[in-house]
């Protein structure tokens, strides 16, 4: 049995031991900062792929942004700090007149875009469109303030260099490291902060030592708890929390290159480093080369829905017209999936509010059998208030596909497998439908593009007038044309 006085001595014995051990000299700086600001200094990454990828992904992520915009809760958020500050020189924050500091822009942009969780996605996690929000900021804050001094703006090419950078630092670490398992429990938009500081760094003007010392805060500093994704927990946090990610990244930036200084062991200090305080004693590295990777790998939604649901809601729409004149003679939907899907998405009982339903497989499959299609007011209280939802999650089986797990982890595969088969009263059942990879995977780009351009024009019409319409789509159809419009220009055609 431990004595009273054990654990008093322990710490005691520890702080003595740090104390004798204590150096006035500077370590060297963390591996992984100086290779990510190595990587995020070079001029140029990626090839004629991934930067056609990348206008996609911008594409898609203002569609998503313009599509926030009838959301009052989203709305809300936005804006000044302080109501009626004027920024000279402010960024634009597309489909509305705000001009702001570049902080608060980088929050704004990224809240719309990330609200109806819509923009793409990384395979193994995280949405690396959330970074796009700080880079947009800076960019638009940094052309404005030059064009007034006198001098040049950034080009868009500059916008889409940046986000492949960012794309890169955000997905290869998640691809090494989750952040949000139970036992560590923070939220994976640390890696979006991690990327946006770096890349917006290099944008304000750093130099590596600079980069190192706005990472290095990134690191030391305090991480969301991933509470708000979780079954109990979920809540509209997970909507801003990327925002809020991407803001701290350019005010951290923003010190780093006006001098603050960093913390070079902020990783690897004893004791009181990310590694020892938060992840449990393990290193935080690469697990690959950083380049173009990540873009020219990325998932798009073509749904609404979690990530893991994409193939499910899929495989739901087909089996509508089968089921939608025979909702009553439904006796059971039996649904396979793989074991993260089901650890992570499957949910019996209330579901209080939005962000609890759109990661929730059997919602998701109910309402798109019910309705022949699913959309983000798929999810709006009106909506889930139809009884028919409960009805069909109730008799919902979900169970494991063995072979769909191991297809999931397999890192040639990658695969995302659901399938789903209506059973009737009268013995009759619908076909087995299964859909192995998302519409908007890699593996299915000649399908899943056009879609990408339809969503957008889509969400395009939502405030635009025909003829703008018409100019912002056909600008961002144009890599060349885009890549060499002024960014101050493109965001001022995004002013609503």
């Amino acid at each position: 049995m431990e004595s009273a006085g054990s654990a008093p001595a322990e710490s005691a014995a520890l702080i003595k031991s740090e104390m004798t051990s204590m150096t006035n000299s500077r370590p060297k700086p963390d591996k992984l900062l100086v290779d990510i600001a190595r990587y995020v200094s070079r001029k140029a990454v990626g090839g004629a792929a991934a930067r056609r990828l990348a206008r996609y992904c911008l594409m898609d992520a203002l569609g998503c942004a313009f599509q926030a915009l009838g959301t009052p809760d989203c709305m809300k958020l936005l804006g000044p700090v302080v109501p009626g500050t004027i920024v000279p020189h402010g960024a634009r924050v597309p489909g509305t007149s705000f001009e702001l500091d570049p902080v608060a822009a980088a929050f704004a942009i990224s809240c719309l875009l990330r609200w109806h969780d819509f923009n793409d996605l990384w395979r193994v996690g995280g949405h690396p469109s959330d970074n796009i929000g700080a880079i947009l900021a800076t960019a638009d804050y940094l052309s404005r303030t030059r064009v007034a001094a006198g001098g040049k703006p950034l080009a868009m090419r500059d916008v889409i260099t940046a986000m492949i950078k960012a794309y890169e630092v955000q997905g290869i670490l998640s691809e090494g490291h989750t952040f949000n398992r139970p036992e560590i429990g923070i939220d994976s938009i640390i890696l979006v902060k991690l990327a946006s500081t770096a890349v917006v760094a290099h944008m304000l003007g750093a130099g590596r030592d600079e980069i190192i010392n706005a990472l290095s805060n990134a690191v030391v500093d305090g991480h969301p708890l991933n509470l708000y994704r979780t079954h109990a927990g979920a809540g509209a946090r997970k909507s801003w929390a990327a925002a809020d990610a991407a803001s701290r990244a350019v005010w951290l930036a923003l010190m780093a290159v006006r001098g603050e200084m960093g913390y070079p062991s902020a990783l690897t200090a004893r004791t009181w480093g990310f590694q020892d305080v938060i992840y449990r004693g393990q290193p935080v590295d690469l697990p690959r080369p950083l380049g173009s990777y990540v873009m020219e790998n990325v998932t798009f939604k073509i749904f609404p829905a979690q990530r893991h649901a994409q193939t499910a809601a899929e495989c739901a729409l087909r089996l509508h017209s089968h089921v939608k004149s025979r909702l009553d003679e439904i006796e059971r939907i039996e649904l396979r999936t793989h074991e993260l899907a089901l650890r992570m998405t499957t949910t019996t009982g209330p579901l209080l509010n939005f962000a609890a339903r759109d990661h929730c497989l059997q919602y998701i499959v109910a309402v798109a059998l019910l309705d022949g299609d699913i959309s983000p007011s798929s999810y709006d209280d009106a909506r889930a208030s139809d009884p028919r939802i409960d009805e069909l999650r109730a008799r919902i089986v979900v169970a494991e596909e063995k072979r769909y797990t191991r297809d999931y982890r397999d890192p040639a595969k990658r695969s995302n497998c659901n399938s789903l088969r209506v059973f009737f009263k009268d013995g009759s059942r619908t076909p087995r439908e299964e859909s192995e990879y998302a519409l908007g995977n890699p593996a299915r780009r000649r399908d899943g593009l056009p879609l990408v351009e339809k969503k957008f024009r889509a969400n395009l019409a939502r405030g635009f007038a025909p003829k703008r319409q018409s100019l912002v789509a056909a600008l961002l159809g144009d890599q060349r044309s885009l890549e060499k419009t002024p960014v101050n220009e493109f965001m001022d055609m995004l002013v609503w």
